[in-house]
């Protein structure tokens, strides 16, 4: 099992499309640069993402 949500399981638990996914990702990952994380294009941490989002 990975620690990271990818565009498609982003798009899945909040039923959004794709492109909007993206948006979403990258906003993230911004976040988290600005923390002074190293981040992946395309994937944001499981952990990350639950703190950012109730689901």
């Amino acid at each position: 099992m990975s620690s990271f949500y990818r565009v498609e399981d982003i798009t899945k638990i909040l039923d959004i499309s794709t492109s909007k996914a993206y948006k979403i990702i990258q906003q993230l990952n911004k976040e988290l640069k600005d923390k002074g994380y190293v981040t992946i294009a395309g994937r944001i941490p499981i952990k990350y993402f639950k703190e950012k989002y109730y689901c």
